[in-house]
Parts: C-alpha cells; sequence; structure tokens
C-alpha cells in the first residue's frame, strides 16, 4: 500500500514545496511588511518592506521611494534581506534535487538509492529554507510588537502595525517544511529490512531448485 501512495506523496511535496517557495520570493519583494495609518489624513497608507518604503492613497496611487543605504536599514531588516534570499536559493536547490530523485522520473531509474538521497537532501533544503523564511518574519513581527506596546513613545506619534507580507511568509514557511516532511517520508516508507531481503532472496533459491528438479528426466 505504501508503494502505491509513494509517487502520489513525492508529487503532493514538491507541490507544497514549489507553492511555498514562490511565496517566499513574494514575500522578499512585497512592500507590505509594515503598514502606517495616519490619523491625520486616513486617506493614506504607508508601508515599509525590505526594499522601499511605499505610499498608498485612497485615489489609488501608490509612491514608492529605495532604501538609500542598507547600513542605514534597522538591523531586523538587514538581516531579514540576507535570510530571505538564503531562503529563496536553499528552496530552489530543493527543488531541482527533489524533482530529479522522483520516482515518476525516468531518468535513474536503476540508480535507487541515489535518487532516495536527492529526495532526501531535497527535504532537508526545504527544512532549511522553511525556517529562513519564518525566522525573519518573526522577528520583524517582534520587532513591531515591540515598538506598538514601547511606554516611551508618546501615545500621539503613529505606530507601525503587521503587513500583509508577513502573513505570506507564514504560509510560505509552513509549506515549505511540509513538502520537506511529506518527501522524507516517502523516503522512510519505502526502507526495506535485511531480514525481509534475506527471506525472499531464500524464497526465490527454493523455487528455483523445485523447478530444477521436476524438468530434470
Amino acid at each position: 500500500m505504501a508503494l502505491v501512495y509513494q509517487p502520489v506523496m513525492q508529487l503532493g511535496g514538491i507541490l507544497v514545496s514549489l507553492l511555498g517557495w514562490v511565496l517566499s520570493c513574494l514575500t522578499t519583494y512585497l512592500p507590505q511588511w509594515k503598514n502606517l495609518n495616519l490619523e491625520l489624513n486616513e486617506l493614506e497608507i504607508w508601508t515599509m518592506g525590505l526594499w522601499q518604503a511605499c505610499v498608498v492613497q485612497e485615489e489609488g496611487g501608490m509612491q514608492c521611494k529605495d532604501f538609500d543605504s542598507f547600513l542605514a536599514l534597522p538591523p531586523e531588516l538587514r538581516i531579514s534581506r540576507i535570510l530571505m534570499f538564503f531562503s529563496n536559493g536553499s528552496g530552489l536547490l530543493g527543488l531541482l534535487l527533489s524533482g530529479f530523485g522522483l520516482d515518476c522520473l525516468k531518468i535513474g531509474e536503476r540508480q535507487q538509492e541515489q535518487k532516495k538521497r536527492l529526495l532526501l537532501f531535497g527535504g532537508m533544503l526545504f527544512w532549511i529554507s522553511g525556517i529562513t523564511v519564518i525566522v525573519p518574519v518573526s522577528w520583524v513581527a517582534h520587532a513591531t510588537v515591540q515598538e506598538f506596546w514601547d511606554e516611551n513613545i508618546p501615545d500621539i506619534v503613529p505606530r507601525w502595525d503587521f503587513g500583509e507580507a508577513l502573513f505570506v511568509g507564514w504560509l510560505a514557511g509552513f509549506c515549505l517544511i511540509l513538502g520537506g516532511c511529506l518527501l522524507n517520508c516517502t523516503i522512510c516508507s519505502t526502507e526495506v529490512h535485511p531480514s525481509s531481503v534475506h527471506y525472499a532472496v531464500a524464497e526465490q533459491q527454493d523455487q528455483c531448485q523445485c523447478l530444477e528438479t521436476e524438468t530434470r528426466p
């Protein structure tokens, strides 16, 4: 039964991981990591991402300005840039490795051990990619919460709130980790114990001996 569902689980793991990788790339470039609503001017919404800050007006216009310096950014945004790039790279490498390790792919059909290793490495890369998405997103969310409830900031000063990109990033990390788990589960389900192998070989030898005795005159 496990062999029947193995290609389905592998394909499902690849598709879920692909969805997580696409969402991770989208999270990297979305400017909505933080949102700011001004009480004095409710027609404008300020947003901040890893690369630029934007202002969205109610009329539908959107103006963005790139950050001038990498070193001038807050530490959570600087580290988030590096981690998101690392996540996208490891996710892409995981897709390539696990893609060549699929059982439905006819390439390397006689090299099952190497295909299992490719699936294993691909699943581990998906885990790493998922964790390196969740860490920066959660770090920015934690810094936003601390700044929102900071008593040293006067109440009249506007506070930043969670942006849509944070939720997309959490979903991306969950999909990547789930996809890696599905791929590694297919490897565990196909492991064959040595005792069963010896039993199968001995049974095949007995059948051959019986056939030889029957064919003798």
